[in-house]
């Protein structure tokens, strides 16, 4: 008799179960439509061939593409692509991974010569962007998500804001310049602060003024900053819960947010970070330190940073190819990244 009972309710509860969990698909179904897609720009339609790339099918690579559209600047144009992340979920080896793409690389843009980096997608949108990060990289990418400047301010302020350190030659440049666009909020100071949407991308965007507190300047100390700021947010969006996680991406997704990953896909994602229980994300840049130099205007690009192998002072971007595949696909995040550790060959 009891058993009965008992097997009655396990069956309900089941069925309750089941429908919330239906439910919540449905409204999360619901609010991943109001993402903008252009299936037409998909990273599976870019003709590789004659590219040698590397991939795993345990492995995930999403290219981030940070765009300077913001509508006080009316831009009719894209905007500029000042943002260039490849995001990767390694399940192979359970670790979360970033590697920054600084922009003023000089890199083989197909039929547009040597460039820099960002200039690809002003001559061809994400897709020769693609294109441009294969040739030069040899390495394959899932798909792309593209985020515009008002999207971030809202990302940042929707979770309460991000905590970091500023230093006083950075706190100086973002109270002083118009970096952070808004006036009332140019008043941050040195040390740790939580910092609002509008001053975060400020602070983002800071290159020749400022150095962070790892010593970092120029280029290299704003591509740190993204990823700082980029991992600061994604620890905030781990700690709430599926409503507030719905309610945020309601009130950005339309806005200059744009993939070619399904609705399927962005859920089967979400799902593999969670298992893998990880909140680690590791980093990297590329150029690698030591493997490439400043030119001013002996090359096309102008002032461009020109990759080396390290030895010579010619062009030359197999180490940083094969620094950046080892650490997506070989690094295991359990000791720090060195470049030399893993064979590229293997």
């Amino acid at each position: 008799m009891w058993r009965k009972i008992i097997l009655g309710i396990l069956i309900i509860m089941s069925g309750v179960a089941g429908f919330f969990v239906a439910r919540a698909q449905v409204v999360i179904n619901s609010t991943l439509n109001n993402i903008n897609r252009d299936y037409d720009t998909a990273l599976k339609n870019v003709d590789l061939s004659g590219i040698k790339v590397n991939s795993d099918d345990d492995i995930i690579n999403v290219l981030i593409i940070g765009n300077d559209y913001r509508e006080e600047r009316f831009y009719d144009a894209d905007g500029l692509t000042d943002t260039m992340i490849i995001a990767t979920m390694d399940k192979k080896h359970k670790a979360l991974k970033m590697v920054s793409l600084m922009r003023d690389m000089a890199v083989d843009i197909p039929d547009h010569g040597l460039q820099k980096l960002n200039a690809a997608y002003s001559f061809g949108g994400v897709q020769l962007l693609y294109r441009t990060i294969a040739q030069n990289f040899n390495i394959e990418l899932d798909g792309y998500v593209e985020v515009g400047f008002d999207a971030f301010e809202k990302i940042v302020n929707a979770v309460g804001g991000v905590e970091v350190e500023l230093t006083e030659s950075e706190v100086s440049y973002l109270n002083s310049t118009n970096y952070i666009s808004k006036k009332k909020y140019r008043n941050v100071k040195v040390g740790k602060q939580v910092l609002n949407g509008n001053q975060a991308l400020g602070y983002c965007r800071i290159r020749k003024g400022g150095t962070t507190i790892t010593g970092l300047m120029n280029d290299y100390g704003r591509t740190w900053r993204q990823r700082t700021v980029v991992k600061a947010v994604f620890s905030k969006v781990k700690s709430l819960s599926m409503s507030k996680w719905i309610e945020i991406a309601n009130e950005v997704l339309s806005e200059y947010v744009k993939t070619d990953f399904s609705n399927e896909e962005i859920m089967k994602y979400m799902k593999d970070v969670i298992m893998m229980g990880q909140t680690t994300v590791h980093q990297l840049q590329i150029p690698i330190e030591g493997y490439y130099r400043e030119s001013k205007s002996e090359y096309s690009c102008g002032d461009c940073l020109v990759l080396t192998d390290g030895v010579s002072s010619e062009i030359n971007r197999t180490s940083n190819a094969e620094a950046l595949n080892d650490f997506v696909f070989k690094y295991n995040g359990k000791e720090p990244f060195s470049y030399g550790t893993f064979s590229s060959k293997e």
